[in-house]
């Protein structure tokens, strides 16, 4: 009995009640209330004109770019995320400490910058660009030049995530495998990415988001062309720039309410996941 009592004081954090409120006014400060005053500004618009901007052709066109580019990003940075993270946490090699550093350059890089240089890279006079010029594939000022930008900024969110798992899986879990008879590939997929999956998760729905709510980097590789290449945050500054606060706010809405509802099925995907390997 003292023992139980003695271990579940010591899984309290020291000063929870200071800390939890504390805790809630910063958060409330920094997230609730501009969400709220958001959601508030929404009174002023009526039902239909909320109705008739969110259907209309350009913005149904700007939010189904949006949302698949970030999607198919986000998957890219899921597979290749976990390739690079294995081979960062297994393997020593020369240039080891420079790949790492590099992972978090879209980070540290203004977004604008990035997509300077993306476009430099990608357009028909670059680089990349003049080589795919030949077998006819153009890159920049097109959705594919907007989904390799969303991978650009939201590969770091899924290494990072993925490695410190990696790293701190026991060499005993695969030779226990080994000793079972079981070769790489089976003890890959039977003992170690289940144990990843949920780490895996967590980086996609990062990546997602950070693709969705991405400005800088994709406005320059874009080509902003309206139907074509406009992505819904440069739609909401186009309203703004245009003094249509309200069609703003009704953008802002609209996407604050699916990617928040896309990000609460991923925890809810992601809890699960946890609990059916155990891990709580």
């Amino acid at each position: 009995m003292q023992t139980d009592k003695l271990n579940n004081n010591n899984r309290i954090l020291p000063g929870f009640g200071l800390t939890l409120g504390f805790s809630l006014v910063y958060l409330s400060i920094l997230v609730m209330l501009p969400v709220s005053a958001l959601f508030l500004k929404l009174g002023n618009v009526s039902w239909d004109d909320f109705l008739k901007l969110i259907t209309s052709a350009r913005v149904v066109a700007a939010f189904k770019l949006s949302f698949l580019s970030s999607f198919y990003a986000a998957l890219i940075n899921a597979l290749f995320g976990l390739l690079i993270a294995w081979v960062l946490a297994r393997y020593s090699f020369p240039g080891r400490r420079l790949v790492d550093s590099l992972i978090d350059l879209p980070f540290a890089l203004p977004t604008a910058v990035a997509g300077i240089a993306l476009t430099s890279i990608y357009s028909r006079v670059g680089f990349i660009g003049s080589i795919l010029k030949e077998y006819d594939i153009k890159v920049a000022y097109t959705p594919l030049g907007i989904m390799i930008a969303m991978i650009f900024v939201g590969l770091p969110f899924v290494v990072r995530t993925v490695q410190p798992v990696i790293e701190s899986l026991k060499p005993e879990l695969e030779e226990a495998s080994f000793c079972m008879g079981a070769n790489r590939f089976v003890t890959f997929i039977k003992v170690i990415f289940p144990l990843l999956l949920p780490a895996l998760i967590t980086g996609f729905a990062l990546a997602f988001a950070r693709g969705l709510g991405e400005y800088g980097s994709v406005v320059f590789i874009a080509g902003n062309m309206p139907m074509k290449t406009e992505i819904l945050p440069l739609l909401v500054m186009s309203k703004l720039e245009q003094f249509d606060y309200n069609g703003a706010v009704i953008l802002s809405v609209a996407m604050l309410t699916i990617s928040f509802s896309i990000m609460l099925a991923i925890n809810f995907l992601t809890l699960k996941v946890n609990k059916k390997l155990g891990i709580y």
